[in-house]
């Protein structure tokens, strides 16, 4: 059986050199399961891989979509679904690599087949948000959908927001197209969650940040600026160097509330991933126990993938 490996964890743990070093080992191509790296543009601020790493191993969903564009997690699903049928007629194994829960989620488990959302209800609908703000979207949706508005973040505006507009859209509330079936995959999934201690991996956050703005961070947000309004651009190191060309924070805060903004955002990938069960844990540095645990994984399906 044909095996995807799925290498995962928070931001700044370290998945890039690893990834690449399972990779060559396996002679595998590597898919991005990163949601701002499938934008151009955006190399620095998205830690994509380089011209030098991508030469060490093919790499596929990376630098492919314009800001403009329209991408979720349910495309997501299907370019990779796709991507694999294609790959494995040429090798049996594929390493996936990323920090984005819900794109990981959407292949390691599959995702409901909600509705690509027209171009004209999504624009309506952020322009409410943006002239009325999240309030009167959440009574729509109350209304609309209530078992979904029981459920939903309400504090995560992009989840309001896309229930709403699945809702404008049908006519059906968001929860009827809410499923949740886990579905079988037609090749053998194995994943590896890297980690560090708190105080550890903070560090290298912060020293990652500090990288990128000596690498160019500042010059790339300035030349997006123009497309801030853009949902490809609402992440964190854009958002906030865009407060500081507004005017309205100092560039030094800027920066510091991008670290501690990748600081928070590290945390809730962790306790996303902690709910799931079938990921192995690793530190980054335990490099022959991953491999040995990939291998035995890999022996226990098919032993002829070795």
């Amino acid at each position: 059986m044909n095996a995807l490996i799925v290498l995962l964890g928070p931001t700044g743990v370290g998945k890039t050199e690893l990834s690449l070093r399972i990779a060559e080992y396996f002679n595998a191509p590597i898919i991005s399961s990163d949601s701002r790296q499938v934008y151009k543009d955006l190399p620095i601020g998205t830690a994509a891989p380089t011209a030098v790493q991508m030469a060490r191993v093919r790499h596929y969903l990376v630098g492919m979509l314009e800001l403009t564009d329209y991408y979720s997690a349910s495309q997501f699903e299907s370019d990779v679904m796709s991507l694999l049928q294609q790959l494995y007629q040429t090798n049996p194994v594929a390493v996936m690599t990323g920090g984005s829960m819900m794109y990981i989620d959407a292949v390691t488990k599959g995702i409901d087949d909600i509705p690509t959302v027209l171009p004209e209800i999504r624009e309506a609908v952020w322009q409410d948000y943006e002239q009325n703000g999240l309030a009167p979207l959440l009574e729509e949706l109350k209304m609309a959908d209530p078992v979904h508005y029981e459920e939903v973040d309400r504090n995560n505006y992009k989840r309001v927001i896309h229930a709403v507009e699945i809702c404008r859209q049908t006519g059906l509330p968001y929860s009827s197209y809410r499923t949740r079936q886990h579905k079988e995959r037609p090749f053998r999934i194995i994943q590896i969650g890297l980690k560090r201690e708190r105080e550890e991996l903070c560090e290298r956050i912060n020293q990652r940040v500090d990288q990128m703005m000596a690498d160019g961070l500042l010059e790339e947000a300035r030349r997006v600026y123009p497309f801030r309004h853009l949902n490809s651009l609402n992440t964190v190191g854009y958002k906030e160097l865009f407060h500081y060309f507004d005017g309205e924070w100092p560039l030094d805060f800027a920066i510091e509330k991008i670290k501690r903004n990748s600081r928070v955002y590290a945390r809730k990938q962790m306790t996303w991933f902690k709910r799931n069960p079938d990921i192995a844990w690793f530190h980054p540095d335990q490099e022959t126990e991953i491999m040995a645990y990939i291998k035995s994984q890999l022996e226990g399906k098919s032993a002829k993938l070795l």
